[in-house]
């Protein structure tokens, strides 16, 4: 720090406390475990270890708490992979909602010096502050911080999506334009909006910026050194590159921008920081550097709010209260882009731990490591044996195949997904989609980083879910029909890059999957309204379209935000085309002027066949040899298609397999020279480079065991349209893609189904690109097709 002298903290000793160091100041990596909990950090490590090879994790740290001590701290995986740097105990993350427990503790200092009180309207200290309220009954501070306060989730300005950094005050001031979902205190709904409130009558009451009052009256006592509300460079150098995918397998660095709505989800903090804030609770409110609240202030917000007498799980102050294991306990979870954060306490006991990996969303592996901890930790306090923290294991392929097909009526469908030997759960009743791996025998459980449970196995042929029969549906034997035109409109993508909205439609209902994992099916109110369910994160509230001049959906005004649909080059139907970096002429002089990759070992001689002397019913449309394609110039003086003779006898197989569901293969192309393919990757984009084949390790199409292509109706003579348009470079393209249509989704498995019996797999990111097996036989060729005989 400027105009500060360097001091060095002291490594942390077993069963010393942990330092308080200044920003910039050393701390340790790694806190070791005290001698009592030393097998417990074993079982955690190890635990820890495997999920995070099984889920992807980049980076994870955690800390355990006994009463006043840290007793284990430490971190896995790495903060960032150029250069590599380990993850430890001193990484920073930012812990999402586990935020609003400190919002709320600020407002509580002042309830307690009798500046707020609780029950008053809050119009009574933020007189500017007035959504539309039909029932007349007043908004308290309780009803905000126990989420009863009936406002919508998010506010239209400085919400979730908004990367624009609107001021606290816009963001408050925003929700002047949106009505009350529910009459407030009767009915919970979590709210970001409501946390904003709060925040900000904490900036008008002490006349700083929110993130300043906070540091001051809050952080500091606690002595949380490494902790703070705002993008400081000291703790910024400290936060790992964190992860955000895709239900359809695509990742993509987590955004760093900062939310409107700081108070409800902007906190960062390291892992020991979050440990003192454990042991102040346990202090009954005293800090490291002062008092912070009394304990009756604490206890009180530990009490559920708007619940029976006598209730011992809820929503308090603040705080989720719950039970475990016959013991109470106090904790938040927090999800924001790119991290997943668990904060858990027993009071009574005085045992806690906070955990927070760099995953987007994978808050039930953070809340299960959590509680693991918590029984791994009352067993050791107990000197009893420790209880056996378990592994699920991946699905055997036998019990996978067998659980393939749907289950279930319409409002109760589910459908098993089955990829090798990973199974997916999908359905409108499931909220999310789940992940399924074995636990016991043929018991499966949902256990993917955003579930854990519920229990899943066969039985009779019927679907148990966690107890509830589902009856296998019959196979297809028709596909399911196209949805109305004025749905059809509709179905698309909307939003932001980091964060958008599909609309898609499943058994003929519209359907919304919003913030990456959440679908929910929406039931129409008029003719561009439809609301969302009664359950879920937007319980409440409705979906209002704009349509254009052609009915097509141009904004899907979610919640009160506005989505504006994503513009996709050859959306309807048409070519997709991007703009190269460089002339293409200037592409092929280079391309033409370098050589493959030298390749060691044996291969196959290679026997490339033309696919039409095969079978002549095949249908050529080659792309390449005309300007249609994404890069609009040829690159074939032919429009021929050329396969390594076993693969290429293969595709003939698939061809006359689909003619008995009337379908035929339509041939986009096959071999291709090297030259082409560096032209490809050197007049791409690096953002989309994911759709094209790195040169410098060639491409199977290189090798003649690829095939682009996709069906053609026979009985029309017409191309099938699926999700994506060949050679689209958007999420579209990817097979496992959960846009669109059932129609489209039924088209693309079709094809995905009759390539795979002879032996192809699909690309990771193209429904439309084939590999074969035997691909690595081949060397990368770069013939021309003039000098491939006919």
């Amino acid at each position: 720090m400027k105009g500060a002298v360097a001091v060095w903290c002291a490594v942390v000793g077993v069963g010393l406390s942990v330092p308080r160091c200044a920003y910039g100041q050393t701390a340790p990596d790694v806190i070791p475990a005290t001698p009592r909990y030393a097998a417990v950090s074993e079982a955690l490590t190890a635990f820890i270890e495997r999920e995070m090879k099984d889920k992807g994790i980049p980076a994870l740290s955690i800390a355990l708490v006994d009463d006043q001590r840290v007793v284990w701290s430490r971190g896995f995986g790495r903060e960032r992979p150029e250069p590599a740097r380990p993850a430890t105990a001193q990484t920073v993350y930012r812990v999402g909602s586990v935020s609003k427990l400190f919002t709320d503790i600020g407002i509580m200092q002042l309830v307690e010096r009798r500046e707020l009180d609780l029950d008053a309207p809050v119009q009574r200290y933020l007189p500017s502050f007035r959504p539309r309220n039909p029932s007349g009954v007043p908004i308290t501070l309780r009803q905000l911080m126990s989420h009863h306060a009936g406002l919508v989730r998010e506010p239209p300005v400085g919400h979730y999506f908004d990367d624009r950094a609107p001021t606290l005050a816009a963001t408050v001031a925003s929700m002047n334009r949106t009505t009350l979902v529910h009459t407030p205190g009767t009915t919970r709904k979590y709210s970001n909006a409501a946390i904003a409130v709060v925040g900000y009558l904490l900036e008008r009451r002490g006349g700083v910026p929110f993130a300043q009052h906070l540091q001051r009256r809050v952080l500091a006592p606690m002595g949380l050194s490494s902790s703070a509300f705002d993008q400081r460079p000291a703790l910024m150098a400290r936060v790992p590159t964190a992860e955000m995918w895709t239900y359809h397998e695509r990742t993509f660095d987590a955004p760093t921008f900062t939310l409107g709505m700081a108070p409800a989800g902007s906190m960062y903090a390291t892992m020991p920081d979050l440990g003192r804030f454990l042991s102040m609770l346990f202090a009954g409110g005293m800090g490291t550097n002062g008092r912070v609240l009394r304990a009756a202030t604490l206890d009180s917000m530990w009490r559920p709010q708007f619940a029976a007498a006598g209730a011992t799980r809820g929503a308090g102050l603040g705080f989720q209260i719950g039970v475990v294991d016959g013991a109470r306990v106090v904790e938040h979870g927090g999800a924001i882009y790119g991290f997943a954060t668990q904060l858990s306490a027993l009071p009574d006991a005085k045992l806690g731990v906070a955990v927070s990996a760099a995953k987007d969303g994978v808050n039930a592996l953070t809340t299960r490591i959590a509680r693991e901890a918590l029984r791994l930790m009352r067993a050791a306090r107990a000197d009893s044996a420790l209880p056996v923290v378990r592994h699920s294991r991946a699905v055997p392929l036998a019990i996978a195949r067998g659980m393939a097909g749907d289950y279930g009526a319409r409002d109760t469908l589910v459908t098993a997904y089955v990829r090798d030997s990973s199974v997916t759960l999908s359905g409108p009743m499931l909220e999310d989609h789940l992940g399924l791996r074995q636990w016991d025998g043929d018991t499966l459980i949902a256990d993917d980083g955003l579930a854990f449970g519920p229990k899943v196995w066969l039985e009779n042929g019927q679907l148990v879910i966690n107890g509830k029969r589902l009856q296998r549906r019959p196979a297809l034997t028709s596909l399911p029909a196209a949805p109305a035109e004025g749905v059809r409109g509709l179905i698309g993508e909307y939003g932001w890059d980091h964060n958008g909205l599909y609309i898609l439609e499943r058994e003929g209902q519209l359907t919304v999957l919003i913030e990456w994992f959440f679908e929910y099916p929406l039931t129409q109110v008029s003719e561009n309204v439809y609301a969302f369910p009664a359950s879920g994160l937007y319980s409440g509230e409705r979906i209002e379209f704009v349509r254009d001049a052609r009915g097509r959906g141009t904004i899907a005004r979610a919640a009160g935000i506005d989505f504006r649909r994503r513009a996709i080059s050859g959306e309807d139907g048409g070519v997709f085309r991007i703009t190269p970096v460089a002339p293409v002429a200037a592409l092929a002089r280079a391309a033409l002027a370098a050589q493959p990759p030298l390749e060691q070992g044996e291969f196959r001689a290679p026997e490339l066949t033309e696919l039409v002397s095969l079978d002549s019913t095949i249908t050529l449309d080659i792309r390449y040899a005309s300007d249609r394609n994404f890069m609009s110039t040829p690159f074939y003086s032919q429009p021929r298609a050329f396969l390594q003779r076993p693969a290429a006898e293969a595709l003939v197989r698939a061809h006359r397999a689909l003619k008995a569901q009337g379908y035929g293969l339509l041939i986009h192309d096959g071999y291709r020279p090297w030259y082409v393919t560096k032209m490809f990757w050197d007049g791409t984009p690096t953002d989309k480079h994911a759709f094209v084949a790195d040169p410098a390790r060639g491409s199977r199409h290189n090798r003649g065991c690829a095939v682009d292509l996709t069906m053609i109706d026979l009985a029309t003579g017409q191309p099938i349209l699926t999700t994506g348009g060949y050679d689209e470079m958007s999420d579209r393209s990817y097979p496992s893609y959960p846009g669109g249509t059932s129609r489209q989704r039924a088209l693309r498995e079709i094809l995905r189904a009759a390539m795979e019996a002879e032996g192809f797999s699909v690309f990771e990111a193209e429904w439309w690109h084939f590999d074969y097996k035997d691909w690595r036989s081949y060397r990368i060729g770069n013939q021309r097709f003039e000098e491939l005989g006919r």
